[in-house]
């Protein structure tokens, strides 16, 4: 026992950096616990390891009593004289207690203390690693699956990544490396746990502080992300310095930067935009390259209402609403899009005007003449070079009364005319 146990104390101090002192501790309080349950005597066990040879010795403190009633805590003083030669009935006698097999008893609680304590030791040796690590990225292989959690092998410790922070179209296989956010280190009841993500929108602006050295010298910030997992982010950039174009420093030569993020995040979507203070710049910088027509601020429902054209709404809303709602969240803002009809409205107000000059040169209804500029007849001028026929079928009207309406334009016009 002796050389072995020696010998297994140099090994974890030398391969594992345990302290030998630490070691014993742990040997002894384990001893202490299977010595009350071996010996005679369990009153105040003492074990006294000696670090250099190996060898174990156990100590009991029973009382001096006349007669022994309980002889797990209790000595006669006639034995008692044996250890200490003035002892006296209520004193308490330090006794030698190791029984001659305990030898496999200690063996065999060494083995089972120090496997614990290694247990222990490396738990905190994960917690203090990595307790200051959150926020940070690392990397590590995919050891196995459990449920629908991903264990991760960082080297020395294992993380766990689970199906929450996923992203929903990674598929994984037992070896792949992958780079993953520290989300949280958790000291919890099982011990210290390593949460990774790889979904949250921070592990997108770290891997940004990675691959531009902008960022990282904070001569160009992030300034707002928006992210779905998988599918589309947005990250708003700034730079104080006139000089810099903060786009184009993430962007990198020939795209070479984003791209590289693009790789990390399996083809994710991800739109880089200049931020602005004005929340209408800004919007307007977001929804590229959809033009917005107008755009009103409500500071009270903290809303934005802008208008497009009709042809670019879905462009603006997005694929089930994505790029609306990403764009909320990047601005910070409630975002209400609606059909731009200026346009439609100015046309309106032109036909109207149209069918009203009509009605006073021709002598007809409000209606009759709307009809009339609603079938291309808007003017005088084009009703004169149109037949009487034409015109009845737009009102619609018998032959007689078209030919009036006719003449009447033609008189209009040699009045004005004159």
């Amino acid at each position: 026992m002796n050389s072995e146990f020696i010998a297994m104390l140099d090994y974890l101090e030398r391969e594992k950096g345990i302290k030998r002192e630490m070691l014993i501790e742990a040997i002894s309080t384990a001893l202490i616990a299977a010595a009350k349950k071996s010996f005679s005597i369990s009153r105040d066990v003492r074990i006294d390891i000696n670090p250099k040879n190996g060898n174990i010795r156990a100590f009991a403190k029973p009382l001096v009593v006349e007669t022994v009633v309980n002889p797990q805590e209790e000595i006669t003083l006639a034995r008692a004289k044996q250890f200490k030669k003035d002892a006296l009935i209520g004193d308490e006698v330090e006794v030698e207690v190791t029984p001659s097999d305990f030898g496999r008893i200690a063996a065999q609680t060494a083995r089972q203390a120090i496997t614990q304590r290694i247990r222990q030791i490396e738990k905190n040796m994960i917690y203090e690693e990595f307790k200051d690590r959150a926020g940070e990225i690392v990397h590590g292989t995919v050891r196995r699956f459990e449920r629908s959690d991903v264990i991760i092998d960082l080297g020395k410790f294992e993380a766990v990544l689970p199906s929450r922070e996923r992203v929903v179209t990674d598929e994984y296989n037992i070896g792949d490396r992958l780079r993953a956010y520290v989300l949280a280190v958790e000291n919890g009841i099982r011990g210290p746990e390593i949460v990774l993500s790889r979904s949250h929108p921070n592990f997108i602006r770290r891997l940004f502080e990675i691959e531009v050295s902008e960022i990282a010298d904070r001569s160009v910030e992030i300034r707002a992300i928006a992210r779905e997992a998988g599918f589309r982010t947005k990250v708003a950039v700034y730079s104080a310095n006139e000089k810099i174009d903060p786009v184009g420093a993430c962007v990198g030569v020939r795209g070479a930067r984003v791209k590289n993020i693009v790789r990390e995040l399996n083809n994710e979507k991800v739109d880089i935009i200049r931020w602005y203070e004005d929340p209408k710049e800004f919007i307007k910088e977001a929804m590229k390259p959809t033009r917005i027509k107008s755009a009103e601020i409500d500071e009270r429902s903290h809303t934005i209402r802008i208008s497009i054209d009709k042809e670019e709404l879905a462009l603006a809303i997005g694929k089930r609403g994505q790029n609306a709602r990403l764009t909320s969240r990047l601005i910070g803002w409630e975002l209400e899009i609606t059909e731009d009809r200026s346009a439609v409205e100015v046309f309106e107000q032109q036909m109207a005007g149209a069918a009203h000059q009509l009605a006073l040169g021709l002598g007809v209804s409000e209606t009759e003449a709307k009809k009339l500029a609603d079938g291309g007849m808007n003017s005088l001028e084009v009703i004169v070079t149109a037949e009487a026929m034409d015109i009845a079928e737009l009102l619609p009207c018998d032959l007689e009364r078209a030919e009036t309406i006719l003449k009447a334009a033609k008189q209009h016009l040699e009045n004005s005319s004159q």
